[in-house]
């Protein structure tokens, strides 16, 4: 059976979060929206391979995926495992059927499998998985649930007193001692969902091992039960802070239960304590919101001594993982295909970036922040340019085809003055073929050409056939090689065209006969 595709950029991820982070299986498959086996597979293939994290320096996608899957699927000699739901099902629905009998079976068809003890032992930690009710023991530093609580908060036009905005509160409650970071923002946009994360981690002075995170439609690009798609800006923060993203599965309020304390702590607390003032900016309601949560964290438990800062100091913050030493940058990603003119285009404004010729019709990650575009393909940087916002295009001639390469540096001033070495008579027949092109771009071609017959033919001679071409107006390549190839150019120039004007009689009516 072909194995299933999964986005290479899913499985560094995977190698990021199980040989960098030092996570179990299990949290690695909830982060990625895979199964923790799929999970072990590729940890177990990547250490076979020798790799850790972080991964070779210029490895691209081919070379994880000839690395990782080229190999045989298990090792020499390792053991046959058991399909536990068969072996639950017999269990299950027929009588008289035990363990030992199953095992029995199955050494029959596997003599080196697992021993009888073994064999009970796997299909425990196996049974154990079915149906778990989650506890919510939360070890230090290791989890923070963010969420949207829905419920808004007005902000006033300080001129007009009109309503401004309706002020979306973001909440995040660490996981251990239930601390409160909580910020108002215009909107649930993917850049302010980002931010508030970014500033929720400088705030507790540390990054958690995870974030869990409800399905909105910022953090995920699809909602699924079962493989919930990360959005790609979002999964690129959470890689510069090293923590892991682990959205809650649907219609499943234990994955989230710290979120939801935390949500009605600020909806009872923040939010509903501040409904009788009237706040006209976003900064004077933010700094309600800091006064609110700071008495919310220095509140004393009611039925536990302390209080969540004083837990946070002693439990959490101990355990946070250090900030990067840069701040993120947010950036968006998205996909394009490099078109003909090995372009693509950031939308936003209608500006037009290169990359390498030779990736014509490859599909390109597309990064653009606020100062750099960056363009990748198979997870390698093949282009970064300084972001213009006007519209128009940004060309590095490292990636250009030779031939483009060559003309891109011409200007009309540089051809004429080229066309002005051979003589006079050539630099007028260059200006005449730019002047009748809608771009003098257009005509750089035509001029370089006729230029260069001055290496076969001579100056003298081509200067001669320009003459003999402006006389006969033939503003062309082919026409100046025809002269010098039938010698015309040695033969004295034709008489001048006469302008014609037509006699005054009186059958020829003026301008005074419709008056």
């Amino acid at each position: 059976m072909p194995r299933p595709h999964i986005a290479m950029r899913k499985i560094r991820h995977v190698l990021r979060l199980a040989l960098g982070e030092q996570m179990s299986y299990r949290e690695v498959g909830r982060a990625t929206a895979l199964p923790h086996t799929t999970v072990a597979d590729y940890v177990r293939r990547a250490r076979a391979a020798g790799l850790g994290w972080p991964l070779p320096e210029g490895m691209d996608d081919d070379a994880i995926d000839r690395v990782l899957f080229s190999r045989p699927e298990a090792p020499p000699g390792a053991k046959a495992v058991p399909d536990w739901a068969t072996v639950h099902l017999e269990l299950r629905k027929k009588r008289g059927v035990t363990l030992m009998l199953l095992w029995d079976e199955y050494r029959q068809a596997h003599p080196d499998g697992y021993a009888y003890s073994q064999f009970n032992e796997l299909y425990r930690r196996w049974k154990a998985t079915i149906d778990v009710v989650m506890r919510q023991d939360h070890k230090a530093g290791e989890r923070l649930f963010v969420d949207f609580p829905g419920m808004t908060i007005p902000v006033y036009d300080p001129k007009t007193g009109q309503l401004a905005m309706k002020a979306e509160l973001f909440v995040a409650s660490l996981g251990a001692s239930g601390y409160l970071y909580a910020e108002a923002f215009p909107s649930q946009g993917l850049m302010y969902w980002v931010a508030a994360h970014v500033h929720t981690f400088e705030a507790l002075g540390g990054c958690p091992a995870i974030v869990v995170c409800d399905n909105l439609a910022s953090g995920v690009t699809r909602a699924h039960r079962y493989e919930p798609e990360v959005n790609a800006t979002y999964a690129e923060m959470a890689a510069h802070y090293g923590v892991a993203v682990m959205p809650a599965r649907a219609y499943k309020p234990r994955d989230k239960a710290k979120a939801e304390i935390g949500v009605l702590l600020a909806e009872r607390w923040v939010i509903a304590r501040l409904r009788n003032r009237r706040f006209t900016s976003l900064a004077e309601l933010n700094a309600a919101i800091v006064g609110l949560v700071a008495w919310l964290n220095d509140r004393p438990y009611k039925r536990l001594p302390g209080s969540r800062r004083a837990v946070f100091e002693d439990l959490d913050r101990p355990a946070l993982r250090p900030l990067p030493a840069t701040r993120y940058e947010f950036a968006t990603w998205r996909r394009a295909k490099l078109g003909l003119d090995y372009h693509v285009e950031v939308r936003a404004e209608h500006h037009y970036y290169s990359a390498p010729y030779t990736l014509v019709g490859e599909v390109l990650d597309v990064r653009a922040s606020a100062g750099t575009v960056e363009l990748f393909h198979k997870g390698r940087r093949v282009a970064s340019h300084v972001r213009s916002g006007q519209p128009g295009h940004t060309t590095d001639p490292a990636h250009m085809p030779s031939s483009h390469r060559r003309h891109a540096s011409w200007t009309p001033a540089r051809v004429m003055a080229w066309a002005s070495k051979v003589g006079p008579s050539t630099a007028a027949l260059a200006e005449a073929v730019m002047d009748r092109r809608p771009h003098p771009e257009q005509g750089f071609r035509t001029c370089l050409g006729i230029v260069r017959l001055s290496k076969r033919y001579g100056d003298e001679r081509l200067e001669a056939a320009a003459a003999r071409a402006l006389a006969l107006r033939s503003y062309t390549y082919r026409s100046v090689e025809s002269i010098l190839r039938h010698g015309l150019d040695r033969q004295p120039l034709p008489a001048e065209r006469p302008v014609l004007t037509h006699p005054g009689h009186a059958n020829v009516r003026g301008a005074a006969y419709y008056n």
